[in-house]
């Protein structure tokens, strides 16, 4: 008998019909002996929906205000959830974030958890109850209500799996699992059985929407086995954990890509000490993060090309606000390009292999893609190119790398 804390995001719970299914794959775990706290999402739609009533009636909604009508979306479907496992004859109780205690700090719409007050639900288990929990949400040191921004059930889910010491953590999603690339870009995409929290995390960062990283972040902390699962279909899903030392790690696990890029560039802007906090101190204090970054220094060793990049939402903020500064120190141009994607292989096996990168850049060589930025950590590389290479070039390297094999060659 396990204990186990399983999360249902807004599409598993997008209706009443759907919600009853949930409601018999709980009774089904619940038959084979195993505790359960399950976190869900508000049903589909429904945080869209409450943000457009926001909207109309104000311009600029008061954050505290804008968390307690959003936690409402959650507290809907813990109630419905809780109604449909009592009609099995399944005992069941429903919490709020505020009711089982999650304590966050006072950052409305993006709060950050700090503790959970696990008690109550404890003794409802020891009591044979399913513990429906509303994810999303908690609560302040003054009683406010939090939300912890989009995507943050599952966040919910791993800390009170943390919290509960549990077994394990299921993300129950409409996907079955975490896939080397995203299959609508290349069919032969193949479900991987287990991935490590670092290549995990890093998918999650380079643009595969699989999990949050905030999720990520914290059951790597807390060591919670995670699994993704599909609500629709049965099957193993995929397994993230820690790195076995006992196995063979795969040179590369996933392809990893983002849309949502633009690169900047000042050009010829003086070659001297402080400059990139000179170009970078103004685009931070405007609250856009930037993500690669190159500089090439001219032959005459006085001027350089300074160059970096940022989310496409924030392009044209940056490009006005790089023209300025860059004006201001002499540059003797600004350009940019808002239509780029970044293209990343994550793999821990990268640590004892060499040629990764070489191989990667040789692929897309042949395939006429030119390189724009690069980027590498121990377990990832990442390229900058232009927007219409995209699926070429994800589809040949998973050909390269043979990912559409269970152990590649």
């Amino acid at each position: 008998m396990a204990l186990i804390v399983q999360k249902y995001g807004g599409t598993s719970v997008g209706s009443p019909e759907r919600i009853q299914a949930v409601a018999d794959k709980i009774i089904a775990y619940r038959d084979q002996g195993h505790r359960l706290v399950v976190v869900v999402s508000a049903m589909s739609g429904e945080t869209d929906r409450l943000l457009g009533l926001a909207d109309a009636v104000s311009a600029s909604p008061n954050p505290r205000e804008l968390d307690v009508l959003l936690a409402t979306g959650e507290q809907t479907t813990i109630a419905l959830l809780s109604m449909a496992l009592a009609e099995r004859g399944c005992l069941a109780r429903s919490y709020t974030g505020a009711q089982v205690h999650i304590l966050t700090d006072n950052a409305h719409n993006k709060a950050r958890i700090r503790e959970i007050d696990a008690d109550r639900v404890a003794a409802d288990l020891d009591a044979q109850h399913v513990v429906v929990v509303a994810g999303f949400q908690g609560v302040d040191e003054k009683g406010n209500i939090t939300t912890l921004g989009r995507g943050g059930s599952d966040t919910t889910a791993v800390a009170l799996a943390a919290a509960l010491k549990a077994d394990e953590c299921q993300i129950f999603t409409d996907v079955d699992g975490v896939y080397t690339t995203d299959p609508r870009v290349e069919p032969d995409a193949r479900r991987l059985e287990r991935i490590t929290f670092e290549e995990m995390l890093e998918m999650a960062s380079l643009g595969s929407k699989v999990l949050q990283i905030r999720a990520v972040e914290f059951a790597g902390k807390y060591n919670v086995p995670l699994r993704v699962l599909s609500s629709f279909e049965e099957g193993e899903g995929t397994l993230i954990t820690y790195e076995d030392e006992g196995m063979e790690q795969a040179l590369i696990s996933g392809i990893a890509f983002n849309r949502d890029e633009a690169k900047l560039t000042a050009l010829g802007v003086p070659d001297q000490p402080g400059i990139a906090h000179l170009i970078l101190g103004p685009i931070a204090a405007a609250n856009i993060e930037v993500d690669m970054i190159i500089q090439n220094v001219a032959p005459d060793g006085k001027t350089t090309d300074f160059t970096f990049s940022v989310h496409r939402n924030d392009y044209q903020r940056s490009l006005e606000i790089l023209q300025e500064v860059a004006g201001g120190m002499g540059a003797s141009e600004v350009v940019g390009d808002p239509k780029i994607v970044k293209i990343s292989l994550v793999g821990v096996g990268m640590r004892s292999h060499a040629g990764i990168a070489s191989s990667m850049f040789e692929t897309l060589a042949k395939e006429g893609i030119n390189i724009k930025m690069i980027s590498t950590s121990e377990i990832k590389v990442s390229v900058v190119v232009d927007e219409k290479y995209l699926e070429l070039g994800v589809r040949a390297l998973h050909e390269t790398f043979q990912l559409d094999q269970a152990t590649p060659a």
